[in-house]
């Protein structure tokens, strides 16, 4: 601290600060004085954090392992499913039964009038 004593304003309970602070803001957007970011405005003052936040290489270094961690955390979840999906996913089921149309009589099908064609694949005499 720089030596000064807190008064006013700055002695306040944090909280009620907020509440004074949100009732000068709430008066000012009804009056129509409150300042409104224009898309160019808040893309400066982004930048401008961004600056100030990089300068801490400590910061800067705990962002990134934390990002490496999570990709090394996910890249593992893939393999795992990817070994996963290699082992049948129905274990406890029946296995499947494969349905075999050979030897069974095909039978020709019917005309609009109810008489049958002649099967594909054969010629009916005129």
């Amino acid at each position: 601290m720089s030596g000064k004593s807190k008064r006013g304003f700055a002695s306040m309970d944090p909280s009620r600060q907020r509440d004074i602070a949100s009732k000068g803001g709430k008066a000012a957007h009804a009056k129509g004085t409150a300042h409104e970011w224009t898309a160019d405005e808040a893309r400066r003052a982004g930048r401008k954090g961004g600056e100030v936040v990089s300068r801490d290489r400590a910061h800067m270094e705990a962002i990134g392992r934390a990002g490496g961690e999570a990709r090394g955390r996910a890249r593992q979840r893939q393999a795992q499913l990817a070994a996963s999906a290699s082992t049948p996913r129905f274990q406890d089921r029946e296995t499947a039964v494969s349905v075999s149309r050979e030897g069974v009589p095909s039978v020709a099908p019917r005309t609009p009038l109810g008489g049958r064609q002649a099967p594909l694949g054969t010629a009916e005499a005129p």
